[in-house]
């Protein structure tokens, strides 16, 4: 499912309901006070009922006769939808904590990317057009040129594994993109965030570049997987508890 639009009251409102219920101040099964919430968001009720009905194609909220408007179960929540993965990389929440430090969320992506790209990768290497060559030639100049942690690098990020699941030429698996681009414009915010100084993200992903443009799907796979390693050790670094 597509996103909603974010600017103005409508997608104010939405994002404020939303961030309640993820962040557990509307937890599963509670009751919304309608009334209560269109005076303290200071919206309309035809604005608040309107922005409801987005939380409620998400899954998140549900209306019945007698019982009014709750929240509904998380096991119901379209998970995978690309604003509830959003808001919930900004709230930082998830079911579970994650023992290495490193939330849950975050854990549960590099899992799927480890399942995901290495496959798309060895495809791409046998599929890829010139057109698909020249977009992740792109991607990597952008990356090179961006400094560490600049909107631009992220980008640049995202705008190379958007290529290589599209040089896959397998729709389903370009579909995951929406996935995978939400979570890892969440991640790369982090990891190069100020102060933190991680390892050079451009030769690791020169390397799947050239064995995909070489052909070679052996060679593409360890090279994703080499990539997605560095990954992994860059966000458990920043999550280890601090030398005592």
């Amino acid at each position: 499912m597509s996103g909603y639009a974010r600017r103005g009251v409508h997608g104010q409102t939405v994002e404020a309901i939303a961030h309640r219920v993820l962040g557990g101040q509307l937890g599963e099964g509670a009751t919304l006070d309608l009334a209560a919430l269109q005076e303290e968001l200071g919206v309309s009720l035809t604005a608040l009922r309107e922005s409801l009905k987005v939380l409620a194609a998400k899954g998140m909220v549900d209306a019945r006769q007698k019982r009014g408007t709750f929240v509904r179960p998380r096991a119901d929540w379209h998970l995978l939808d690309v604003d509830v993965l959003r808001w919930q990389f900004q709230s930082g929440t998830g079911p579970g904590s994650g023992a290495s430090g490193v939330p849950p969320l975050l854990r549960d992506l590099a899992e799927v990317r480890g399942i995901v790209e290495p496959a798309a990768v060895r495809l791409a290497a046998e599929r890829r057009t010139e057109a698909d060559l020249a977009a992740l030639d792109a991607a990597l100049a952008a990356m090179a040129e961006a400094d560490d942690g600049a909107p631009e690098a992220v980008e640049a990020d995202l705008a190379f594994h958007r290529a290589l699941l599209a040089a896959s030429h397998n729709e389903l698996l370009e579909r995951m993109e929406m996935v995978i681009s939400t979570g890892l414009a969440a991640r790369d915010r982090i990891v190069h965030g100020p102060g933190h100084h991680p390892v050079d993200p451009v030769p690791s992903h020169r390397a799947v570049l050239e064995a995909v443009r070489a052909g070679d799907p052996e060679a593409a796979e360890t090279a994703m997987r080499d990539l997605l390693a560095q990954a992994a050790q860059d966000l458990a670094e920043l999550h280890e508890p601090p030398a005592s």
